[in-house]
């Protein structure tokens, strides 16, 4: 489904997780604070937008709808799990503890410049295990909740969604910016939402 674009969306949801039977939420954006996106931006999962925008066509509020893990993160892949030399967390030979931490996130970036988040799950003599998978890749999504706000989006919101997209910084935004706006970011914000998680 081709969505449409320039729509403004704001959702409330709870989002669980299944493993062995057992269903557990994982984050919740309430009425209060719900998730907001733009449709037709690539900043939501496809398939958690293609879902919203073809409930709003047919004029549907509520919702209750499971994304695969292949319609979410994809799978957890163990050669995304790195060992990292510790000297790269260190500042005047010490390593940086208020930064690097057991389950602490981190912004890192690659030798092309790209940058991406990695959560620490272990701290040795010297090396740093990160993980760089998605925290909820290998699951799948199940979503319940509803949408609170539907309309077109003001060319404000576009021209910032569109800045943050050329890389002229969030203008307040949520989720990996830590502020509140309409584009997405790390999961756990419920301005960023795992709607919007990439």
């Amino acid at each position: 489904m081709e969505n449409k674009k320039n729509m403004y969306f704001a959702v409330a949801y709870k989002l669980y997780t299944n493993e062995n039977g057992t269903e557990t939420m994982v984050e919740e954006a309430t009425a209060e604070k719900p998730f907001q996106f733009l449709s037709g931006f690539g900043l939501a999962l496809d398939d958690f937008e293609n879902t919203i925008v073809a409930l709003n066509d047919e004029q549907k509020n509520d919702f209750d709808f499971t994304l695969t893990k292949q319609q979410a993160y994809g799978e957890h892949e163990a050669e995304r799990v790195l060992n990292l030399d510790k000297e790269m967390f260190c500042i005047d030979g010490k390593l940086d503890t208020d930064n690097i931490y057991k389950d602490a996130i981190i912004p890192l970036q690659n030798e092309n410049g790209q940058r991406f988040l990695g959560k620490v799950l272990e701290i040795g003599d010297d090396k740093v295990t990160v993980d760089l998978n998605h925290p909820l890749a290998g699951k799948d999504l199940h979503f319940v909740g509803s949408i609170v706000e539907a309309r077109e989006a003001t060319n404000e919101e576009i021209q910032t969604i569109i800045n943050h997209l050329s890389g002229g910084g969030c203008s307040g935004c949520g989720g990996e910016c830590g502020g509140d706006c309409n584009c997405s970011g790390d999961c756990g914000s419920n301005n960023g939402g795992c709607g919007g998680c990439h």
